[in-house]
């Protein structure tokens, strides 16, 4: 019966990834941050932060293939409901001058239809700083 129970936790632990985080490491200093609007620019920071956020460790391959839910800057979620939970989320974490600077971004994985439910969707929290350019600063799922 344990081995059973020990085999079930590591088919479980297999397949469903644990990316999700209760609050950021570090806020950044959102007097290093530069306030864009541009939303071709995010799109292609997307392609370069997505990856180096997702496509890590074993299950790397399930993140190959994504698609952009909302990639929009977090003051411009307010009225969405799908959308403004994470903008009162990130003003929480890390306060109104960060959110009213960071984007927004939800994505999709369709590698993971059929197997998690809850890595079918990510969320990410993202800036621009003025030394370093475009930087996840908090990844939900």
């Amino acid at each position: 019966m344990i081995k059973r129970w020990i085999l079930i936790f590591a088919v479980v632990a297999l397949l469903v990834p644990l990316t999700a985080n209760a609050q950021p490491e570090t806020c950044p200093n959102s007097q290093e941050l530069e306030e864009v609007q541009d939303h071709e620019e995010f799109l292609r920071a997307l392609q370069t932060v997505v990856p180096e956020t997702y496509q890590k460790g074993e299950l790397a391959e399930m993140y190959t293939d994504w698609r952009v839910i909302t990639a929009l800057p977090f003051p411009k979620t307010v009225g969405r409901e799908q959308d403004e939970i994470y903008y009162e989320m990130a003003k929480n974490f890390c306060g109104k001058e960060v959110a009213e600077k960071s984007w927004l971004a939800r994505l999709y994985f369709p590698k993971w239809e059929g197997t998690s439910v809850s890595a079918l969707e990510g969320q990410i929290f993202v800036a621009k700083s003025q030394q370093q350019g475009w930087f996840v600063w908090f990844q939900y799922h």
